[in-house]
């Protein structure tokens, strides 16, 4: 699994540090197959039946998303036992709590994998992808890796997170100025938080939002902080707007000189598993495995009404390490392993207008890879 591709890694480093780029072709398979090897056989899938998958064209907010039974799809151990690293901006959002569910309920383990979850930024995350020291990113498919595929980066987006409840407000804060009001607000010039700055999904979301307040992605400062520095800015003046998840935009909701502009797109999830080389074409029964027990972990332990279950959101709390009260104050995530089509070609849209992007958009079939959550719940195109 540790694998050397030097000339991938070479050609995407002078990428990521350089905006003039040109379009090379990709190593990778299509998505027609599940890897490097060829087409799979894909077999039917005890408890995942009708209901485990949904067209990518529905992008209907009030989808219903894929769903099998609790404890499918069922573990199918592999003959010899891996270790795998998978990157992730954060451990206490609360996006990233089937991944560590996954890992302390064993689930990883019954399918022959050691697991690690490492705290990277997806821009230290991507060279190390190609180089073979991690082997997936819990992340989105950002700037940054468009940018890197198109550079000659085998990355594809493999598996989605989540998309919000209609009762979140999930997304776009602002500090008001004086004589501002949630429907008024000017957001040209202004300073923004994020973790990722320029160049994240959120800027797909954002255009929209700003469309109603006077200003455009190219108008926004952008300003990268951690994950627990967000909130922090935001609150003493150090940002003027900030992009707040689950649950941390409870902290400020309701409270004087805040507004929510704008979330994420009900029914849409925008981020999720990326792979690289190594699990998309050197060793797909580890990457097939590796979604097989995070879609039987959210099938398990994330039913729609998850946060129903005080006992739950007690445990869940303690694994995120996150205030109790305030995690039980927000809807339950729509936790959704499908991608949509299309998303990327939005993003990659939303990029373009940021400035982060260059050359033509590439087109879904360098970018997603959906077969292998669809051999995980055992589902033929």
């Amino acid at each position: 699994m540790r694998t050397l591709r030097y000339g991938t890694l070479l050609t995407a480093l002078t990428l990521l540090t350089s905006t003039a780029c040109t379009a090379s072709q990709p190593p990778g398979s299509p998505e027609s197959t599940a890897g490097g090897g060829g087409t799979r056989t894909v077999r039917p899938v005890a408890g995942c039946g009708a209901h485990s998958w949904t067209d990518p064209a529905d992008l209907s907010p009030t989808r219903t998303p894929a769903r099998c039974d609790k404890g499918a799809p069922a573990p199918r151990p592999l003959a010899e036992p891996r270790r795998l690293t998978i990157a992730t901006g954060t451990l206490s959002a609360e996006y990233v709590a089937p991944l560590q569910v996954a890992v302390d309920k064993g689930e990883f383990k019954k399918e022959g994998l050691d697991v690690t979850l490492k705290v990277l930024p997806t821009p230290d995350s991507l060279p190390l992808l190609a180089k073979g020291d991690i082997d997936a990113l819990w992340a989105a498919p950002e700037a940054a890796v468009m940018n890197g595929i198109r550079g000659g980066f085998d990355i594809r987006w493999v598996a989605a997170n989540f998309s919000p409840d209609p009762k979140s407000r999930s997304g776009l804060w602002v500090r008001l100025k004086d004589g501002e009001n949630a429907g008024q607000v000017t957001m040209a010039g202004r300073r923004m938080g994020t973790m990722i700055g320029k160049g994240s999904v959120i800027a797909y979301p954002m255009e929209k939002a700003l469309e109603k307040h006077g200003g455009g992605l190219d108008e926004i400062r952008y300003q990268q902080l951690g994950s627990a520095d967000v909130l922090t800015a935001l609150q003493n003046g150090g940002v003027d707007s900030a992009w707040l998840l689950d649950p941390v935009w409870r902290r400020v909701d309701g409270a004087p000189g805040y507004a929510f502009l704008g979330g994420q797109p009900l029914g849409e999830p925008l981020g999720g598993m990326l792979y690289g080389p190594g699990l998309l074409n050197d060793d797909v029964d580890a990457g097939v495995a590796l979604l097989r027990a995070y879609l039987r972990t959210v099938n398990t332990y994330f039913p729609a009404d998850y946060k129903s279950d005080a006992t739950f959101v007690t445990y869940l709390a303690k694994l995120l390490k996150t205030d109790e009260a305030i995690l039980r104050s927000t809807p339950s995530l729509r936790m959704d392993w499908e991608i949509r089509s299309g998303t990327t070609d939005r993003l990659q849209a939303a990029y373009k207008a940021q400035g982060v992007a260059e050359g033509d958009p590439l087109p879904e079939s360098r970018t997603v890879n959906r077969s292998l959550y669809e051999e995980a719940v055992g589902h033929t195109p």
